[in-house]
């Protein structure tokens, strides 16, 4: 029988790597107490139509790439592809609109049906933050802002780049999209399949598109900022004002685009070269029409979403792990005693590790194994004198303490 094997595009994170991929979660969740978000967690699938509506019938997501399946009533669910959705439904579900405004902060798995990558696999796992309820321009600054200090507190500011663009108003982009759809109407003989059927759908969503073919296209196609009108450039301008208030860098990329109708005003993007070719690790902009087309009340909103695997992969790495103190026992009555010490140890907060076999030179070969940074050394002789043996692991001292203040001479070794 063949060995069983984790399915394409998942990965297991085994104890050596989870330190990274950890520091990466706990440093975004950390940024977001102090911006003054709290925490959220929504179901990992959800009714297909949260993600169809909102992703766009014609995106790569909805047609291609979700995990989409009938359970046993005859429900079509899918597994969530992004966190925004699961919260916008959250937040109407819920009747949170009395509460605005809202900032929540979120992690946790997702899942799309893609060709697994460097950094990219079919299950992977975001941190991201949602504000709803703020339609100033310093909102979105705000979260930028948010974005840029997660960065920085990884280590990575000097290897992203923050790529910003407007999408402009309502009024904007209909002005764009008819330029648009009168530029692509030019070259229906040279899109792709794909990129037809999105032109009499979402002409927006064509430019995302990865085919040579298009994107050759694309590169000559007008840019949407020509088509801002002064309320668009107004509002731009103040998300730039409060980016270089805060000495947060960009360069504008006026081909930076949202292809769905609800996103507006500001797009952003932190890109890297770090990983080989050129890739975005923190991405987010303005969705204020979102809620309204989920069935709620209009309600502004700003966020972004982050891989934490590419940017565990970025990162200088997680601080190390506290080093444990080892119990050593010799002898079938100090074993005994030794296995309620530990438990006495571990629920003073210490981290312990035991050896249950072996006779002493083995378990003081485990100490070592496991980077331990004390020893507690108890034998009949110790046990008798109600007492153990400490030994500091790096000088190699060793002294007889109490058995009754261990924990108190221990906490030297935290």
């Amino acid at each position: 029988m063949a060995p069983v094997k984790p399915v394409r595009g998942t990965h297991d994170i085994l104890p050596k790597d989870i330190g990274r991929f950890r520091h990466v979660e706990e440093t975004a969740r950390e940024i977001a107490r102090r911006y003054g978000y709290g925490e959220i967690a929504t179901p990992i699938f959800e009714f297909t139509e949260v993600f169809a509506r909102t992703l766009g019938d014609t995106s790569d997501v909805v047609t291609k790439e979700m995990y989409s399946f009938d359970d046993r009533g005859g429900e079509s669910l899918t597994l969530r592809p992004e966190g925004t959705a699961g919260v916008a439904r959250a937040f109407i579900s819920n009747g949170l609109i009395q509460n605005l405004p809202l900032r929540f902060f979120y992690r946790g798995p997702m899942f799309r049906y893609e060709r697994p990558q460097k950094g990219r696999q079919r299950q992977f796992h975001q941190v991201g933050v949602e504000l709803l309820g703020i339609a100033d321009p310093l909102g979105d600054a705000e979260i930028i802002c948010q974005g840029a200090d997660l960065l920085d507190a990884l280590g990575l500011s000097d290897k992203v780049t923050l790529h910003l663009n407007s999408l402009g108003d309502t009024e904007s982009r209909a002005t764009y999209r008819q330029r648009l759809i009168a530029y692509l109407d030019g070259h229906r003989d040279r899109l792709s399949e794909d990129s037809l059927q999105r032109l009499d759908h979402n002409p927006l969503r064509v430019l995302d598109s990865k085919d040579e073919r298009d994107r050759a296209i694309v590169a000559a196609a007008p840019i949407l900022t020509d088509s801002l009108n002064d309320e668009s450039r107004r509002f731009f301008d103040a998300v730039r004002r409060g980016l270089d208030t805060a000495g947060i860098p960009y360069v504008i990329d006026p081909r930076l685009v949202r292809g769905l109708d609800y996103y507006c005003h500001t797009a952003f993007e932190f890109v890297t070269d770090a990983l080989g070719a050129q890739g975005t690790v923190l991405a987010g902009g303005r969705y204020d029409g979102l809620i309204k087309q989920m069935g709620g009340q209009p309600t502004p909103g700003t966020g972004w979403a982050a891989g934490i695997e590419r940017l565990a992969m970025l990162s200088e790495g997680a601080p190390p792990e506290p080093r444990p103190i080892a119990i050593v026992a010799a002898g079938e009555a100090p074993q005994s005693a030794a296995f309620a010490l530990t438990h006495r140890l571990r629920r003073a907060g210490f981290a312990i590790d035991i050896a249950y076999t072996g006779n002493m030179g083995r378990r003081m070969s485990r100490a070592n194994k496991v980077g331990a940074r004390a020893t507690v050394i108890i034998g009949e002789d110790e046990l008798a004198r109600g007492a153990a043996g400490v030994r500091d692991m790096e000088s190699g001292v060793q002294e007889e303490v109490s058995l009754t203040s261990l924990e108190t001479f221990l906490s030297r070794f935290r």
